[in-house]
């Protein structure tokens, strides 16, 4: 099986809503562990911003599976935009799982701007692209694990477009929630 998976980036310091607050961290982490442990893919598919996607990579990595990452536009970039921007260590946790992806193989690096307004939502489209296109067969299985509040922002939500597209596919979904 072939788990895509997309979800919350940390809260800003400044941010009006809770949707994944620091105090969360190990909490998700555990339930994203657990779920990893209890699906068992043969690959992770998904980006790597700081949050949801960093702790899914993570756990990926501790558990010897395959880890596939996707951005939008070059990781100098990504890094700055959707990593370094919130509190915590996500910079030096986002080299560290670039580095051994990279050198799997493993890292898709798309040509997006970082100011394009689509950016973000084709590369959650990329993403189940690689998933199919890393299947070692064409029954393999493919599940989407959402790492999220369960709530939409509303317009331009990445998350909840990434949920809605699994559904349109009829992939399975999963949730693992960030905020209690």
């Amino acid at each position: 099986m072939i788990l895509v998976f997309a979800g919350r980036r940390i809260d800003a310091d400044d941010g009006d809503a809770v949707r994944f607050p620091m105090t969360n961290v190990d909490l998700v982490r555990e339930d994203v562990a657990e779920c990893l442990r209890r699906r068992q893919p043969s690959a992770v598919v998904g980006s790597a911003a700081c949050g949801a996607d960093l702790l899914v990579l993570e756990e990926a990595g501790r558990l010897g599976i395959r880890r596939r990452i996707v951005l939008p536009f070059n990781r100098t970039d990504f890094r700055a935009s959707s990593v370094t921007d919130r509190p915590g260590d996500w910079g030096s946790r986002f080299d560290a799982v670039i580095s051994a992806v990279t050198a799997a193989g493993d890292l898709v690096e798309l040509r997006f701007s970082p100011g394009e307004a689509t950016a973000y939502e084709d590369a959650n489209l990329e993403i189940f692209l690689q998933a199919e296109q890393i299947a070692s067969s064409p029954a393999e299985p493919f599940e989407a694990l959402i790492v999220w509040d369960g709530e939409t922002r509303g317009d331009g939500d990445v998350t909840q477009k990434f949920f809605e597209e699994a559904r349109r596919r009829e992939w399975p979904t999963s949730e693992v929630r960030t905020a209690r």
